[in-house]
């Protein structure tokens, strides 16, 4: 027997749907909505953050303003230790982490105050490739030559917890590569300044964040890229070998498939706090997707040489999930060695 929906019931439901998007513009109209970025200004994060603040406003109710904060420290956790613990769990404050710090999380790393499973997702403008890179003056010019090579090259990092210190310190013990990381740079773009200076060698950086924040570099050829940390290469880079094709033991396989080719899928996680209301936090990830659809955000990212490969919130919860349910003897090894 079919049902009849009464005009009652009808009425009542949009209603209560009016009620709901009139109690959230009331909420955000006026307010300023602050993206907490934990590394310093002009890397690939604080980058995409602007570019998204200047857009997601236009598709929140109420349009509230939206401000980068730049908030270092500790290899990033400073600023979203802040935004788990600190911030009120009101949808005003937006964090941005790495997925390297589920990673870390994982093998019980000090100094991190969060749990990951807790924060509510509300999606990422890309998937990062991620990729080892020296500059030319070390003379090395392709993976095969590195392993070669008689000394450690020195790599630059943010500190433990960052994609820039785990990647080379887990490909370092999977290819057993002759690799250096020099702790405690307060972004990509000092660790940028100190590779020109000749203070450090190497780095590990996402393809990306190359494009969008070493275009000089790149140009002038300094840039060296001898591998990629993917599952797959990425389309503009099908020559350079991926990390996995050069892992010879089955705990180096274990490690690259496991940990660093799933680093991409988590890689510019946008979070609020947990507690935040259900119905905002929806509100957050649909006005997150409609400005990744943005034909001016889209142009914008373009013009800064910014890839958009988005996921949304419920993928992107999913996919940091996953991090969690990663074997435990796979833990233990990362343990010692990011440790």
């Amino acid at each position: 027997m079919r049902k009849v929906v009464t005009l009652p019931l009808v009425l009542a439901v949009t209603l209560a749907l009016s009620n709901l998007v009139y109690a959230q513009e009331s909420f955000f109209k006026g307010k300023t909505i602050r993206i907490v970025v934990p590394f310093a200004a002009g890397g690939g994060y604080d980058i995409y953050s602007r570019i998204i603040g200047r857009h997601m406003g236009k598709y929140l109710p109420g349009n509230p303003v939206f401000v980068v904060e730049n908030m270092t420290g500790a290899g990033g956790l400073i600023g979203i230790n802040h935004v788990y613990k600190v911030a009120k769990p009101d949808g005003l404050t937006i964090g941005t982490p790495i997925g390297t710090m589920f990673v870390d999380q994982l093998i019980g790393r000090p100094g991190i105050e969060f749990d990951g499973r807790k924060f509510e997702y509300i999606g990422a403008p890309a998937q990062d490739t991620q990729l080892l890179a020296v500059h030319r003056r070390t003379g090395i010019k392709t993976a095969d030559q590195w392993l070669a090579h008689p000394t450690p090259v020195k790599f630059g990092s943010t500190g433990p917890g960052s994609a820039n210190e785990d990647i080379p310190k887990i490909a370092r013990a999977a290819l057993n590569l002759p690799l250096q990381v020099i702790s405690g740079y307060k972004g990509s773009a000092v660790i940028r300044l100190a590779f020109n200076g000749g203070e450090v060698d190497g780095v590990a950086n996402a393809w990306e964040s190359f494009k969008a924040t070493w275009p000089q570099e790149m140009e002038a050829g300094d840039v060296v890229i001898l591998l990629q940390g993917s599952g797959r290469a990425h389309p503009e880079l099908p020559k350079v070998p991926l990390v996995i094709d050069y892992a010879k033991t089955d705990i180096g396989r274990k490690l690259v498939q496991g940990v660093i080719n799933n680093f991409g899928a988590t890689a510019r996680p946008y979070v609020i706090t947990p507690g935040t209301p259900k119905d905002r936090v929806e509100i957050l990830r649909k006005a997150f997707t409609a400005t990744m659809n943005d034909p001016e955000f889209v142009a914008e990212l373009k013009k800064a040489k910014l890839d958009l490969n988005p996921l949304d919130g419920a993928t992107l919860e999913r996919n940091v999930a996953e991090i969690f349910a990663i074997d435990a003897a796979l833990v233990l090894r990362l343990a010692e060695i990011l440790k």
